[in-house]
């Protein structure tokens, strides 16, 4: 029997098509990449091309081609490992892994029941490529012989490597200019330059912000000072100071989106406590508030809190930046006696917290530690929520006063388990099981806030408090649009749909105001500290803050999204293009031109700020830089 003749370098070409299709299938399959004509298209399929070339013809470098194929077949490995990684990331938090995501190993250990709800045995398929380079290489030997590199074949090699890549960046920069400089959108990034060279581009972006804070001498402070003094809103006199000395109690409810409030599942009532608080003449309800999380999450929500700047768009802040210098809320409120604290049942370690809280200037952290956890009552990486409430009420007690809470629930966190005595409605039945639990969670923690009001009521605590509410992050991600349009009761879910849904609730709850009532400002997380701080009577005119006090006459409708994404009074820009706000409808690109240079200059004076860790050289008594700043 006559074997087969095998061109020269098979086993290097089967490596480079096999780990090309599959790359191009998972795309496809497992990324809801939005591909909107054929160029787009066409850029997508060869992306991840001109890295392949480079990585696989690495190996006509070596010599003998039992190192070689070795070579091969581990990058075979590394590459599908790299592409799973970003499938199963991809799935929990609908976006690509950053260079800081992998470094936060501490939360790994935590992570075991949000892990086995993404993972699968079908994930295997992920590495066909593998298998199949490992079959070829030992049972078609004559694919694997020794070849003799011709060193002006490996030239002209390389040289269709670099063409493909400038053949790819530029139609990656026809379709979308300035692609590389003044984007805050990962999802662009992986379609115009595929997820190999995305990570590539990550590291140098993470070099460059590591060698920003090296640089830093507080010059740069000067012009995004003048930014923010220019935009900065006026405050409101009648409730600058209503509140002084009253505690404050913040809550992050966990996942919490504004679709679920005065709303039903199968007739269901899924948030009566949260409902009733929006027709309460003590609270203001916030309608039109919308979460401004990145890849941070919870973190990034306590992060846009406390220092009013966004989070990055690569990492959480909590991990990259943990040891900066910053001017926090807790900080103001401890500059005029408060007893600052945050109350978490969690690991004190995890996102950093136990680091990052010292920057923050918080006096205590009620950790794990902190509470009794008995029987029947752990969740997810902590507490249930209201024997969580329960004891955080009864710590409050003895606090010195006025104190500064901030707590974080547990309950309502992916994949949305709860045990059979905590369920109080029925699952809804759509075709994900994350949705249909969600409703459960939500509705356990809306009484969880219901029984805490009473505890602090019984406490004592109740009367001279402020408490605020607020939604920390999306809980349905986009990869549930199915489900979430069947909820919706929509044909399909579009990036107009998208991005309202990423309105969360805020509810500012002060007893005894009677003054409430619904507002309709387009407001975000950002706004929270100017509006909290004035209400407590701090001045924040010196201070180094993108957000605006919500009670401001001069407050904007105009909330910015991590990824560049906007939303105004009248516009929704999402997805590369513009919407009218009211309708839905698609509109030509102009009207929302200015906002998303707004948008764009906004996040690149936050990431200046972090990055640069601008505020050591800052003096925010005088407003001025510190006289003698150093590096």
């Amino acid at each position: 029997m006559k074997l087969t003749k095998w061109p020269k370098h098979s086993f290097m070409i089967l490596a480079i098509v096999a780990t090309w299709i599959k790359t191009v299938i998972v795309y496809h399959t497992s990324f809801e990449l939005k591909i909107e004509n054929a160029m787009q298209q066409f850029i997508l399929f060869i992306n991840p091309l001109s890295f392949l070339l480079f990585v696989y013809g690495l190996s006509l470098f070596f010599k003998t081609p039992k190192i070689r194929n070795r070579y091969i077949i581990t990058m075979s490995i590394v590459l599908s490992i790299v592409l799973y990684g970003n499938v199963a990331f991809y799935r929990f938090y609908n976006d690509f892994i950053t260079l800081p995501v992998l470094f936060q190993t501490s939360n790994f250990s935590d992570l075991g029941t949000s892990a086995a709800a993404i993972i699968n045995p079908w994930d295997l398929l992920y590495f066909a490529d593998v298998f199949i380079i490992i079959i070829a290489n030992k049972y078609l030997p004559k694919m694997k012989a020794a070849v003799k590199v011709n060193v002006e074949f490996r030239r002209a090699f390389f040289v269709l490597a670099i063409a493909m890549t400038f053949l790819n960046l530029g139609l990656a920069e026809t379709e979308r200019p300035q692609l590389l400089t003044r984007s805050f959108d990962r999802e662009l990034l992986v379609k115009n330059i595929g997820t190999y060279n995305y990570h590539l581009y990550d590291i140098y972006i993470q070099s460059k912000s590591s060698a920003q804070r090296a640089l830093a001498d507080g010059s740069e402070l000067v012009e995004v000072n003048n930014y923010i003094r220019s935009n900065q809103a006026a405050i409101n006199e009648d409730m600058f100071g209503k509140y002084k000395d009253r505690n404050l109690i913040v809550v992050s409810l966990e996942s919490l989106q504004n679709f679920v409030i005065n709303n039903d599942m199968n007739g269901h009532e899924i948030t009566p406590f949260f409902n009733s608080l929006t027709k309460d003449p003590d609270t203001y309800y916030f309608s039109n508030f919308y979460h401004q999380t990145g890849l941070g999450k919870t973190s990034d929500s306590e992060f846009i809190v406390e220092n009013s700047l966004f989070g990055l768009g690569r990492g959480a802040v909590f991990f990259t930046h943990g040891g900066n210098t910053y001017n926090s809320m807790a900080e103001r409120l401890g500059e005029n006696g408060y007893f600052t604290n945050v109350m978490h049942p969690n690991n004190k370690s995890f996102w950093n917290r136990d680091i990052m809280y010292q920057s923050l200037k918080i006096d205590k952290f009620y950790d794990v530690d902190s509470y009794k956890i008995e029987e029947g009552q752990a969740v997810n990486w902590g507490m249930k929520d209201i024997p969580f409430m329960e004891q955080s009420a009864a710590l409050m007690k003895d606090m010195p006063q006025p104190f500064y809470s901030r707590l974080i629930t547990l309950t309502n966190h992916y994949p949305f388990t709860l045990d059979p005595e905590d369920v109080m409605i029925p699952e809804y039945t759509s075709n994900s099981g994350t949705l249909n639990r969600y409703f459960q969670t939500v509705r356990y923690m809306d009484e969880a806030l219901k029984d805490f009001f009473q505890d602090l009521k019984d406490q004592g605590v109740y009367d001279n408090s402020i408490i605020v509410m607020y939604g920390d992050h999306y809980g349905i991600s986009e990869n549930h649009n199915k489900a979430m349009a069947q909820y919706l009761e929509k044909d399909g879910i579009t990036p107009y749909d998208n991005a309202l849904l990423q309105e969360v609730p805020l509810f500012i709850h002060i007893p005894g105001d009677g003054q409430g009532k619904e507002m309709t400002e387009v407001s975000g997380q950002i706004d929270l500290r100017p509006t909290i701080l004035h209400l407590l009577g701090v001045e924040t005119s010196k201070d180094m803050q993108l957000g605006a006090d919500l009670f401001s006459p001069e407050h904007e409708d105009f909330v910015i999204f991590r990824d560049g994404r906007f939303i105004t009074d009248k516009y929704v820009y999402a997805g590369e293009a513009c919407y009218d706000k009211a309708t839905g409808e698609q509109i030509d690109v102009a009207p929302c031109q200015p906002y998303a240079d707004r948008a764009t200059t906004e996040l690149e004076n936050s990431d200046a700020i972090i990055n640069g860790d601008l505020l050591r050289f800052y003096d925010e008594k005088t407003g001025n830089l510190k006289q003698n700043a150093v590096k």
